[in-house]
């Protein structure tokens, strides 16, 4: 059981990773996904944005923008995954450093989505990962692995 709430809630994250990554990437807007949030930071709608002559450009480079954004995201959750098997899990210093490094992110990321775009629902996507992030992370610290050094 313990087994499967340190892995189960990584794989999860994960998923959710690839999922958004992918959809950032495939996309003909991607900055559209997160409208609402990203109208009221730039204090226009993206209507009027783009509809600037100088800006005839700015849908391109946009999508490129969120294309990239979208193969890293795609990129961090692969090598989440990639660590979350059973096997590499067991290995105490490995779970350690994959729990530091996830939960800086996590936090980072709810600090600076708050600051930025407060309105954004990926903030929801954010605490369901750090729900699951805690869920793992008890299951980290309760679990004994009989290992020998």
């Amino acid at each position: 059981m313990k087994k499967n709430m340190l892995r189960i809630p990584l794989v999860l994250i994960s998923l959710a990773l690839i999922i958004s990554g992918i959809r950032w990437m495939i996309s003909d807007e991607p900055w559209m996904l997160d409208q609402v949030a990203n109208e009221e930071r730039l204090h226009m709608t993206f209507t009027d944005l783009l509809s600037v002559d100088e800006n005839f450009t700015l849908s391109g480079y946009l999508t490129q923008i969120y294309r990239f954004l979208g193969l890293y995201v795609v990129g961090i959750g692969m090598f989440l995954l990639a660590f979350s098997s059973e096997k590499t899990l067991k290995i105490p210093f490995v779970r350690t450093r994959i729990y530091c490094v996830l939960g800086s992110l996590l936090i980072v990321n709810l600090i600076v989505a708050y600051n930025w775009i407060p309105n954004s629902h990926f903030i929801y996507v954010m605490w369901a990962a750090l729900i699951l992030f805690i869920i793992s992370l008890y299951a980290h610290i309760n679990i004994s692995w009989n290992e020998t050094d």
